[in-house]
């Protein structure tokens, strides 16, 4: 099992509870920690802390939103000892790996937002070559580099002042940029050192270089970030079309019939409205449904939604129709299901979502549960949280 280690404790000195202060809109370890659960080579995520006050924050990131990705994240305590400021990082995790089962482990920075999922899987994969015992990021830095000597005359250190070369022409030096190191848990207890054996190194973009300690460290690593277009789960979302089952998400699942034999299904309103913001926006509005009654096609008219697909017994097929028609990607599109073959629908969508009594399948792909049950708001729920990024 790979799990990551990410050690933060609540006494820093330049910054009171630097870990949780807000950068970009989420606090700090924030970014780490949604870097390590997208990628797609670790099975846990602990977050190793002396704080109330941040395990209370990292633990909101689970509620947050309901995204499932964090479900891999655990909360743990450490002792006084490895959250002083004299013990080094190594002795939290030896401390860790006494207490904790798994196979290889990567120390993870929480000061380092600018890490990606995609540097880490490269790590891992860098690490998982014969040969290979530990792995560390590092930045290529272009830079002339200079020692003074015990006369204090300087001399370079990694080029001749005579044939200084071009930047293009120059290697550079590969400096650590501290973002994360991968072991074995095995090599880790019999090194005590977070690197060992033959090691490997993953390059990193050169903004990953900067270092947070300052205050006014923070306006500049934003700007970074910015370029850089990290952003929150969902903060992104770009929905150009905007489709939805019938029953139970527009409805709460149930059929009435009249004493007449009529066959009823109670809507709500608020679901007009929402679907009535959408087409303000400009966004296309449907429904995909694998029953074929009249009601739903009325239901569907009245809205004035786009599209009406009834009969569907293969719902991911008509939308991937429906975006090669309209020239939209996957990922501007949003689906809410609410049963078993709404699975593969929701999968495919970039934003595929469910309510609260959705079935265990379809909440464990979604990206996103709404607190409301089918019928009860479903959908303006969801196109409010839309609307909104």
């Amino acid at each position: 099992m790979n799990i990551a280690f990410i050690p933060v404790r609540g006494g820093s000195k330049s910054i009171p509870l630097k870990n949780i202060k807000l950068i970009n809109g989420r606090p700090l370890v924030y970014w780490t920690v949604k870097a390590a659960c997208e990628c797609k080579y670790i099975d846990k995520v602990y977050v190793s802390t002396d704080s109330d006050k941040i395990k209370e924050t990292v633990a909101n990131f689970k509620e947050e939103n309901k995204i499932k990705l964090f479900s891999k994240v655990e909360v743990i305590g450490r002792s006084a000892e490895s959250a002083s400021d004299t013990a080094s990082t190594e002795f939290a995790m030896l401390e860790f790996a006494g207490n904790y089962d798994f196979d290889n482990i990567v120390l993870v920075q929480a000061t380092s937002p600018l890490l990606q999922a995609s540097d880490l899987e490269r790590g891992f994969e860098a690490f998982n070559e014969d040969g290979t015992d530990s792995v560390l990021s590092v930045v290529r830095q272009k830079r002339f580099h200079w020692k003074s000597d015990e006369y204090e005359f300087a001399h370079p250190t990694n080029y001749d002042v005579f044939h200084r070369p071009r930047r293009q022409e120059f290697d550079g030096d590969l400096v650590e940029n501290g973002a994360f190191y991968i072991s074995s848990k095995a090599d880790l207890l019999k090194s005590h050192n977070r690197v060992s054996g033959n090691i490997k190194v993953v390059e990193m973009s050169e903004d990953t270089f900067f270092e947070m300690d300052e205050p006014g460290d923070w306006v500049i690593m934003e700007a970074l970030m910015k370029k850089n277009q990290i952003s929150a789960l969902g903060e992104t979302l770009e929905i150009k079309i905007f489709l939805t089952d019938c029953d139970g998400c527009l409805t709460d699942g149930g059929m009435y019939y009249s004493e007449h034999g009529d066959e009823l299904k109670k809507f709500n309103s608020r679901d007009g409205m929402g679907f009535e913001l959408l087409r303000k926006k400009g966004i296309i509005t449907g429904i995909i449904t694998s029953e074929t009654v009249e009601l739903n096609k009325r239901r569907a008219e009245k809205l004035k939604l786009d599209i009406f697909e009834a009969g569907c017994k293969d719902k991911s097929t008509v939308i991937k129709r429906l975006c090669k028609e309209r020239g939209i990607a996957p990922e501007h599109v949003c689906y809410i299901g609410d049963d078993i073959n709404d699975v593969d629908a929701i999968k495919f969508a970039g934003y595929g979502c469910c309510p609260a009594d959705a079935m265990p399948q379809v909440k464990e792909v979604a990206k996103y549960i709404t607190k409301a049950k089918g019928g009860e708001g479903v959908i303006r729920e969801v196109v409010n949280k839309i609307l909104k990024l």
